[in-house]
């Protein structure tokens, strides 16, 4: 399996998946940007290695980053070589394992996404199973088993140099503010083999649920099985706990998890309301996530907080393309209404932006003369003493800098862009004339 591995062909696709990915650099600072003249310069010794069995990885540099519960989740880095590398070994070992997944599991696999599995989930719910087993992995990539792991790729893989190799990159140190910390359990959540090696581990979950006869959805480490009652949700949820804690040795989320109505339940995003429509009795539509919302919003606000070094193109530009591809997401919901009241509050957050740029009384003066605003007025609001904030959601600037002008600088409303993503969407009439005005 090694000669498939460092093959050129193989090798020259990872190269370009990783170039892709991009990613920050890890311990030995080496950017995305540099790998390929590094490769084509260290090509033959670093192959040499690896089929010799002489490579030895570099720590991973570990990265916290802010969860939306206000804790961290930390990152392992590897190196733009040490991802290559895996990036090979993931290319290879994929079309072995994905013949025996699941059709139920939906993360990290080629043709499979989220919204199947969202679709899937909404399926089960309209057939009845309304009773929802809910669970939540605690802390799962840095809980994994090592030897556990180690053995299910032994069933498969027999190249006793690939295996070794796995292993070298599992038992990594992680440098976490420049102190070397010892591994000897967990995936790094941040290299390029880690979401195959959590789908192999958790496959073991999903021939269990399947031997049984259960539906599911799982989509990596997050999973819900669906029920026609409250007992037998009950009954399952105590078989899956204790097949987690002593098959798999994965402990459980027990605040996060539970027995759940659709109301009630969260998946990927979603939420699930009644849609209350005569002979639509146990049917259900999609709604974003309450989480989600505040997830977008934070972005945005992120993009056009006014110490953000950035120029008012730069930051329309960002939020094009956050919008355009939470829209694209999110594609086929009701909200329609929420859209319309977070276009109003980006586009005061623009013209706080562009209020602020303009810095001295005097230039605020002749800017808003240039706009159509009488020299008294213009004068007047120049020297206020109102907050950035207050004068962006005042009439001066709401009549100033209008949609139109915000058009012309390449703005794009987010309604626009969901209408435009849902063409079948009806736009109720009496909301096309609040659209112009704000």
């Amino acid at each position: 399996m090694i000669e498939q591995v460092v093959h050129p062909y193989n090798l020259q696709k990872a190269l370009q998946q990783v170039i892709a990915n991009k990613g920050s650099a890890g311990v030995d600072g080496m950017q995305t940007s540099q790998l390929e003249a590094h490769f084509r310069e260290h090509k033959p010794t670093l192959l040499q290695a690896v089929k010799e069995n002489h490579y030895k990885p570099q720590a991973i540099l570990g990265v916290e980053i802010p969860k939306s519960n206000g804790k961290v989740r930390l990152l392992g880095v590897p190196t733009v070589t040490d991802r290559l590398l895996q990036q090979a070994v993931s290319q290879v070992l994929m079309p072995k394992y994905e013949q025996e997944f699941s059709e139920n599991s939906y993360g990290f696999r080629p043709r499979k996404n989220a919204r199947q599995a969202v679709g899937k989930a909404l399926e089960h719910i309209h057939e009845g199973f309304t009773y929802i087993v809910d669970t939540d992995l605690k802390n799962f990539f840095d809980e994994v088993d090592h030897c556990l792991l180690l053995n299910l790729l032994y069933q498969k893989v027999k190249c006793p140099i690939t295996l070794q190799l796995i292993r070298k990159w599992l038992r990594t140190p992680i440098r976490i503010n420049g102190k070397l910390q010892k591994r000897r359990k967990g995936v790094p959540q941040g290299s390029p083999l880690s979401p195959l090696l959590s789908n192999i581990l958790l496959n073991e979950l999903d021939k269990e649920l399947t031997r049984r006869k259960l539906r599911f959805v799982r989509y990596a480490d997050d999973f819900s099985i669906y029920t026609k009652s409250k007992n037998q949700a009950l009954m399952i949820e105590k078989v899956v706990f204790k097949f987690l804690k002593t098959k798999l040795k994965l402990s459980i989320n027990t605040e996060k998890s539970g027995i759940r109505k659709p109301v009630q339940f969260e998946i990927l995003g979603f939420g699930f309301v009644p849609t209350y429509k005569k002979g639509d009795k146990g049917q259900y539509q999609l709604v974003v996530s309450e989480k989600a919302w505040q997830r977008l919003k934070m972005r945005v606000k992120s993009i056009t907080r006014k110490t953000t070094p950035a120029s008012f193109e730069e930051r329309i530009a960002k939020i094009n393309e956050v919008q355009r591809g939470w829209l694209n997401y999110f594609r086929g919901t009701s909200i329609y209404g929420k859209l319309r009241d977070l276009d109003g509050w980006l586009r005061n957050r623009l013209r706080y932006c562009i209020w602020h740029d303009w810095k001295k009384p005097e230039r605020k003066r002749k800017n808003l003369i240039r706009l159509g605003v009488d020299q008294d007025h213009a004068y007047a609001w120049s020297r206020t003493r109102k907050g950035g904030w207050a004068v962006a959601q005042s009439p001066i600037l709401g009549t100033t800098i209008t949609l139109k002008r915000l058009l012309l600088r390449k703005y794009q409303a987010m309604l626009d862009v969901y209408l435009e993503l849902n063409p079948s969407f009806c736009e109720p009439p009496y909301t096309r004339t609040v659209r112009t005005v704000v």
